[in-house]
């Protein structure tokens, strides 16, 4: 079905892209499918409009969509009327408005990942007679292959005539993660049929982290590699780097550096802290309940997975704030103070943003800190609070946002402030990173401060650690630093770490 136009319609870009943008433009717009994997804050979606545009000045497509988050929507539209002379259609939660829009002559629409699954058999038909180009926005949305929203998207892959994935973080958190949002592009070509192959060869190496978690090991056997696990380390390395040399020729990806973006300079900082007695007393709790549970034949038994990290993930509320866990607790934990000499000295000429993995931190933060009439975004909060309180922040004389990166890491740009302070982290490198880059981007002008509040002998040591061993991997699965370079930063000690965390005593004993 091809759609008749009353008039020709303006498909010109109203602003000229940056030169990198317009090299991976050139590099990607004749391919079927495309990867796009540029660092946050260089204007993917300038690159993906660019892209829509010529498909549809060319005739390839008839249309195109782009799929995103749903928070994501509304920028979306934004960004389009900013970009272009196209007015978009929202594919949203009513179904009839749905069809009666997929029936109607647009040249593009918006939605996001979940509808186009509920609206399954409207879009197959759709899809049969019509030539549709897809822009898959943030396509780590779709790392898991055995989630059922994955499986949609693999199945109705073939059916879209242009594909296109984007996101600045393609493999953040494990280098598996790629997988399926490569799969969405070329079937399994590139990196193979069976998902399970690829996880065991990319997951962090554990001949080293293994020998690590039992208790009869020396001091020595700490602090010492073996000869295996630095062979562990080479041979890992040799396989992240294989990923892109394998995924070279339908991808691009620019950091901020290889652009030659000459953003201000970007400082991270560890602000450590003592615990008082009486929030380490009860972190000690905890954690020895954790360590208890843990704790079988001598060894840290690590089989399940999801228990062990919900159990460890009570440890960092427990660092940053016991309330969370035991509503009684009406006493400030060790952060905050820190917290708020920063807050009165970074907002006497400039704005902040206070992340933290929790709503009910947010809340209790934005009561903590009233005295600044700070801005909230978290996940409970309908999607048009949330556009509001970005308004509010942006435009207003409000000097914080309190956030949490689930619900304000990706597609927005923060850089009215200079300064972001963690004051927690979860074990994320993904929402890490893209929490960081929504003031370290392009049209920022100050120098940025990234403060990551740490409390002294806790799991935040741990998360440090593992955070850093994340960032290592992607870059070289991504293509960021080469493999001598991995081979010298990446550290097999994580599960080291986490014994130490879990058993201090033990550890002290040993030396």
């Amino acid at each position: 079905m091809a759609f008749v136009l009353r008039r020709k319609p303006d498909l010109s870009a109203k602003h000229s892209a940056y030169p990198y943008q317009l090299d991976a433009i050139r590099a990607v717009k004749d391919r079927k499918y495309a990867a796009i994997f540029h660092e946050q804050g260089l204007g993917k979606t300038k690159i993906a409009l660019d892209l829509a545009l010529l498909w549809l000045e060319s005739d390839d497509v008839d249309t195109v969509f782009i799929v995103t988050k749903k928070a994501l929507v509304e920028n979306w539209r934004n960004e389009i009327a900013a970009h272009s002379h196209i007015t978009p259609h929202v594919l949203a939660g009513n179904r009839a408005h749905n069809s009666a829009s997929l029936n109607s002559p647009v040249l593009m629409y918006v939605t996001n990942y979940e509808v186009l699954a509920s609206n399954s058999a409207t879009i197959r038909l759709f899809l049969k007679t019509c030539r549709v180009g897809c822009i898959l926005d943030e396509s780590q949305k779709i790392k898991n292959p055995k989630a059922t929203l994955t499986q949609f998207y693999l199945e109705l892959a073939p059916s879209f005539e242009r594909r296109i994935i984007m996101t600045g973080t393609p493999a953040a958190n494990r280098p598996y993660d790629i997988w399926a949002q490569i799969k969405f592009l070329d079937h399994g070509a590139a990196l193979g049929d069976s998902f399970d192959k690829f996880k065991e060869a990319m997951d962090f190496p554990a001949s080293n982290s293994k020998s690590l978690v039992h208790s009869d090991r020396t001091a020595d056997a700490h602090h010492c590699p073996s000869d295996q696990a630095v062979s562990t380390v080479m041979d890992y390395g040799d396989r992240l780097a294989g990923v892109f040399d394998r995924l070279r020729s339908f991808t691009v990806r620019e950091t901020k550096d290889t652009a030659g973006i000459h953003l201000p300079e970007k400082t991270v900082m560890t602000c450590r802290v003592d615990l008082p007695d009486w929030q380490m007393t009860k972190y000690s709790a905890y954690r020895d309940e954790l360590a208890y549970e843990f704790r079988v034949d001598g060894s840290l038994q690590i089989d399940d997975a999801d228990s062990i990290l919900k159990r460890m993930l009570r440890l960092v509320q427990c660092a940053s704030n016991p309330g969370l866990i035991d509503g009684c607790f009406d006493r400030d934990p060790g952060k905050f103070p820190l917290l708020l000499d920063m807050c009165h000295e970074f907002t006497c000429d400039s704005k902040m943003i206070i992340w933290t993995g929790f709503v009910e931190n947010v809340n209790w933060l934005a009561a903590k800190l009233s005295e600044f009439d700070p801005v909230c975004i978290h996940g409970n909060l309908p999607i048009h609070q949330r556009d509001d309180a970005v308004t509010r922040f942006t435009k207003s004389s409000n000097p914080i946002l309190i956030a949490t990166p689930g619900a304000a890491k990706e597609g927005l740009t923060l850089t009215v402030a200079n300064h972001a302070v963690f004051f927690d982290r979860s074990f994320s490198l993904d929402d890490y990173l893209q929490a960081q880059d929504r003031i370290h981007r392009i049209s920022q002008t100050r120098k940025c401060y990234i403060h990551n509040l740490m409390a002294n002998d806790t799991i935040d040591d741990w998360v440090d650690i593992l955070l850093t061993a994340k960032y290592h991997a992607a870059q070289l699965a991504q293509g960021d630093i080469k493999v001598d370079a991995f081979r010298e930063a990446f550290h097999t000690d994580v599960a080291e770490t986490l014994q130490a965390v879990l058993f201090p005593d033990r550890i002290a004993f040993q030396h």
